[in-house]
């Protein structure tokens, strides 16, 4: 069955990293676009990050350009996102997405915490 886990989420203080990866199976992942949301409470799922089938096409949210990351390698069948200068608003439930052909699948989230 189609399986997104994601890993790597935690608590950091305003000004640190993390390193978010997705690893996905049960779908052909070389074939999808590949997305990062997140949902912070009381506020709509947002996208942060997508990139393409071959990684020639990445987008990001203003909200996070220059500072957030995303990458896959397509023989891992894992999409990264790696997250720099973190602030207290990009405190969320981060999640994976795929869109492959018409369908959508999600991973179960991961949390991320920004604060001192």
């Amino acid at each position: 069955q189609v399986q997104l886990v994601e890993s790597g989420g935690g608590l950091v203080q305003p000004g640190g990293s993390l390193r978010l990866s997705c690893v996905a199976s049960g779908f052909t992942f070389s074939a999808s676009v590949m997305n990062w949301y997140r949902q912070a409470p009381g506020k709509e799922r947002e996208l942060v990050a997508g990139i393409s089938e071959t990684s020639r096409n990445i987008n990001y949210a203003d909200s996070v350009k220059g500072r957030f990351t995303i990458s896959r390698d397509n023989s891992k069948n894992t999409v990264y996102l790696q997250m720099n200068s973190l602030k207290p608003e990009d405190t969320a439930v981060y999640y994976c997405n795929a869109a492959y052909v018409s369908l959508r699948y999600w991973g179960q989230g991961t949390q991320v915490t920004v604060s001192s």
